[in-house]
């Protein structure tokens, strides 16, 4: 409002007409001025006024309020009575004052009707609820802004926003926060009103603007239904939440990549990762973290939406990436439960824990081996290692340093998962090795203690000792060719029997002199007591020439290995 306006709330407009005698002048009070007036009433303009008439006694003569519709005409061109289109001029959206008309300048000497009796002063008590001109363009105000605006709203574009929606003077005709729901729809395709459409170009994910529109391009003389009425402007103050267009693809943002890239994700295969999922307007929707696990699938074979199925393509372990989804890679129009609303774009921010694929084999790298290596292990050999075992982000699990001892196994034995157990074989005392254990030959997808399912294993080993094994199922087992005969070689004092204490003086020169091996790991007087007992028959605590010679027992599920 102009200085003059605002501080004059009483002015009195004189005019003079060429009659006899004093005439009296249009006088206007202006007894509410609204604080902010970004407008005032000019000739040539559209109003709309709610008006209560009456004469100097305070009888009523006229009301709009009682009809339930406000006036709309134009100002200054006689479509008013003269006191009255005069009076409106200058005045503020919501602004009311009293207009007091001579008769002159209202219904003269004439009247009108059985109403207004001649010569009559008319007093209106009048407040502003629009104005417009045809002039009028849609303004646009913006009110927030995010500092990071890559991408705006351009024609074809599809948006969802919520919005709230008053008439010029406040009064409320709509809102989609009521409804719990954003409003859905293309721009600049005819699917809203022109100055919506209009007003809606050019704007960032997450700004909140105003939007002015006038009644010509909004919903002009017709109004909408009993909420907007006919010839009104409507205010728009809209908040973007999202925006895609039906041609978009996936759009990625690498944020991390490891210094080492040995291998990348293709179709086919099962990977596990972390993610972060929002909305464009940065709310979350879902989170593995929280869950505390990982997500877990296969890549490129339809058990994931589509979009995410292509953005797990060409990743490197420990990769972190952003990709951002249209909603027709997604969930589509109908979105997913209360979760995810239709037509939602989705922002994954995506960590990379592992990946592999079902025809992987163990990966053996050799980090340090002695110069000297002429005994390697191998199956059913007794090996003592040290180990530390992570997950591929580096998450410690398991480390052999964590006990007294360090593990003692027996290659082959199932003792270990399948594929340590491979990973371990080949080496030398004092070899070191970082092995890769896929999970179909680690803990499986169930997993095991501390071990998450589908976990690929990285394993770095040391061999600390080993000592060569027999077959399963033996405890002794020549190296060579036996001695031919046997029992004279046996019968070290050649007295023609073999008592247990002899028997062991000669198993043990076998083991000494490296032509025959007991099975490592296990009591050696032990087994050599077991294999003296099993040779002899007649348990007379001695052994004869007789006596050594192989029996099998009829039932073959009793069958006995003579190791000698």
């Amino acid at each position: 409002a102009n200085t003059f306006s605002q501080i004059r709330q009483l002015f009195v407009v004189v005019f003079c007409m060429d009659s006899p005698g004093p005439l009296e002048d249009v006088v206007i009070d202006r007894y509410d001025i609204p604080r902010v007036c970004p407008r005032e009433v000019q000739t040539g303009d559209f109003v709309r006024y709610h008006y209560n008439g009456t004469f100097t006694d305070g009888k009523k003569f006229d009301s709009s309020h009682e009809r339930g519709a406000p006036f709309s005409g134009q100002v200054g061109l006689g479509r008013l009575i003269t006191g009255l289109d005069r009076g409106v001029q200058g005045m503020c959206v919501n602004e009311r004052r009293k207009v007091t008309v001579p008769p002159h300048l209202a219904y003269g000497s004439i009247g009108a009707g059985d109403v207004i009796p001649a010569d009559t002063v008319l007093v209106f008590d009048v407040v502003l609820l629009d104005i417009w001109n045809t002039e009028d363009k849609v303004q646009t105000r913006t009110l927030s802004k995010p500092e990071s605006c890559k991408r705006l709203v351009e024609a074809t574009d599809f948006i969802r926003y919520h919005y709230n929606g008053t008439l010029l003077n406040g009064v409320s005709f709509d809102s989609s926060h009521s409804r719990n729901g954003t409003y859905d729809t293309y721009v600049g395709m005819g699917y809203l009103i022109k100055g919506m459409d209009e007003g809606l170009i050019g704007m960032c994910v997450g700004e909140t603007r105003t939007i002015i529109i006038p009644p010509f391009l909004a919903y002009e003389e017709k109004g909408y239904g009993t909420v907007i009425p006919s010839q009104a402007t409507l205010v728009f103050e809209v908040f973007m939440i999202d925006l895609f267009n039906p041609k978009d693809d996936i759009a990625v943002v690498v944020k991390e990549v490891p210094k080492t890239c040995t291998r990348k994700t293709v179709v086919g295969d099962y990977i596990r990762y972390h993610y972060n999922g929002t909305f464009q307007d940065g709310s979350g929707f879902d989170t593995s973290y929280q869950r505390n696990s990982t997500y877990n699938t296969y890549i490129g074979m339809g058990y994931v939406i589509q979009g995410m199925d292509k953005a797990l393509q060409g990743l490197c372990i420990g990769e972190k990436r952003r990709v951002i989804l249209p909603p027709h890679m997604a969930y589509g129009e109908k979105g997913t439960g209360d979760l995810i609303p239709g037509s939602a774009v989705l922002v994954f921010d995506i960590h990379v824990i592992d990946f592999h694929n079902p025809k992987d084999l163990v990966e053996i790298k050799v980090t340090s081996k002695p110069e000297k290596c002429n005994l390697t292990s191998e199956v059913d050999d007794l090996i003592q290692y040290r180990y530390n075992c992570s997950l591929m982000d580096g998450t410690l699990l398991y480390s052999s340093d964590h006990y007294e001892n360090a593990p003692i196994t027996t290659l082959g034995a199932n003792k270990v998962i399948e594929g340590l157990d491979e990973g371990l074989r080949g080496m030398c005392v004092g070899e070191k090795r970082v092995v890769i254990v896929p999970p179909h030959l680690g803990h499986g997808e169930n997993g095991a203690k501390g071990v998450p399912s589908s976990a690929v294993l990285h394993f770095e080993l040391e061999l600390l000792d080993l000592q060569k094994g027999v077959p399963d199922g033996y405890m002794f087992v020549w190296l060579g060719d036996s001695p031919d005969p046997l029992f004279p070689a046996m019968d070290l004092n050649k007295d023609l029997s073999v008592p247990l204490e002899e028997f062991t003086a000669f198993i043990n020169i076998q083991v000494a002199e490296g032509t025959g091996r007991l099975r490592p790991g296990m009591d050696a007087d032990g087994i050599i007591k077991d294999m003296f007992n099993n040779q002899d028959r007649n348990s007379d605590g001695k052994i004869v020439a007789e006596e050594l010679k192989l029996k099998v027992e009829e039932d073959s599920d009793k069958a006995r290995h003579e190791e000698l």
